[in-house]
């Protein structure tokens, strides 16, 4: 039933966010590419809101229903753990995990919750960038190296890039609610996962050359393919 619930909260915040935004979306794939069926990984670059669930109106239907009940998405606790907006989360995605921002054994129970069917989720810098571009604490942003253990663990289907233009002109961190009427941009781009991995296929002997090189393919995506 769980999936059931998410499916109707996707569709409700699709119809909603049809109405009162506008999207510029660019393909930065080929049309040949754009099997959405075939999708096994989703990588969200420029986490700037926790409003980011607009761009689902970008995804057809029969996607959001396998998302609905195959989506494994890895969580700060210190969102999931909030009454009402963890709550949410957790509606909309049940197959969200909470993590801490340690490495611990919540990402090794993220690990182990992904199987055959999944469909994975990441935001992989870890944290949302602030206003001033920089994290809550006033550190730079940057992707961190838990999408390299994911990659591993994944050999078929495809890779979904999506890039953000930020949405902190709809709504900032800590802001309760967002403006509306306003145009949010992003861009995608669909890859083989093998196809992407062959990319470090010089790193798999070494596992921290490989999560460098990883990390570092992810930062250059992220200063180059968001739109501008």
């Amino acid at each position: 039933m769980k999936h059931l619930l998410s499916f109707t909260i996707i569709n409700v915040v699709k119809a909603l966010s049809h109405i009162f935004y506008r999207f510029e979306v660019h393909w930065l794939s080929d049309a040949t590419q754009r099997k959405w069926d075939d999708v096994r990984l989703i990588i969200f670059l420029n986490h700037t809101s926790l409003f980011e669930p607009i761009f689902l109106t970008q995804a057809p239907t029969g996607f959001t229903w396998r998302i609905s009940k195959n989506i494994v998405v890895p969580g700060a606790d210190v969102t999931i753990n909030r009454p009402i907006v963890g709550r949410f989360f957790k509606w909309i995605v049940p197959g969200i995990v909470s993590i801490t921002r340690k490495r611990d054994s919540s990402w090794k129970s993220f690990m182990q919750s992904i199987n055959r069917e999944s469909i994975v989720a990441i935001l992989p810098e870890g944290r949302m960038k602030r206003k001033s571009g920089l994290d809550k604490n006033g550190q730079p942003m940057s992707v961190r190296g838990g999408i390299a253990e994911i990659l591993k663990y994944l050999d078929q289907g495809k890779a979904l890039f999506v890039y953000s233009g930020g949405l902190h002109h709809i709504q900032t961190p800590g802001q309760k609610f967002p403006k509306l009427f306003k145009k949010a941009r992003v861009n995608f781009e669909m890859m083989d996962i093998k196809q992407y991995k062959e990319k470090f296929e010089s790193f798999k002997l070494n596992a921290k050359e490989y999560r460098n090189a990883v990390v570092a393919d992810l930062n250059e995506r992220l200063k180059t393919k968001i739109p501008n």
